[in-house]
């Protein structure tokens, strides 16, 4: 899994490219998710993002991916599950302090925030803390539901969403 997603992080203008074709697609079918209901439709598309995902980035399914902020290289593969930047345990060969043979996760973060057109500006973004009632839920459909909230807020439709889950940006792969 490790060589994969060294290569997925290598491979990050691409694979954003490819999510932001998928979000939109995802947010086109709201309306079936909708009538099919989202609760009834978490375990399928959850079990479907979590071999996608975990194939591709080693996806811990916290149900709040920031992959497209952090270079296609997912932060809760830290051992310190770290969302925000490295440790001050970062070698100097850029390899973890916890793991040495694996090199540190925001290390190939910012790699991989490199190739993504705004990857750094995104890296800058201060992410919230992991909600772990979140962990194992589709972060897919988190996305659809935040992206329609916030359009009908724009409209003047929505029940609103709050600032601070970041319904505005797509960072979700």
């Amino acid at each position: 899994m490790y060589t994969v997603r060294l290569w997925s992080v290598r491979h990050a203008r691409g694979l954003n490219a490819l999510y932001k074709r998928l979000e939109s697609v995802l947010v086109r079918l709201d309306p079936l998710w909708r009538w099919l209901g989202y609760e009834r439709i978490e375990r399928p598309v959850a079990t479907l993002e979590r071999t996608v995902k975990g194939l591709l980035f080693d996806c811990q399914m916290c149900g709040q991916c920031v992959l497209s902020s952090t270079g296609m290289s997912c932060p809760m593969n830290c051992p310190k599950q770290l969302r925000n930047g490295p440790c001050g345990g970062v070698r100097d060969n850029g390899h973890c302090e916890v793991k040495p043979e694996m090199r540190c996760v925001w290390v190939e973060a910012f790699r991989g925030a490199q190739r993504i057109p705004a990857g750094l500006e995104a890296m800058r973004r201060v992410q919230p803390p992991v909600d772990q009632r979140q962990k194992g839920r589709s972060s897919w459909l988190r996305v659809v539901r935040e992206i329609k909230a916030a359009a009908g807020t724009a409209s003047g439709t929505g029940a609103g969403v709050s600032a601070a889950s970041g319904a505005s940006k797509s960072v979700t792969p």
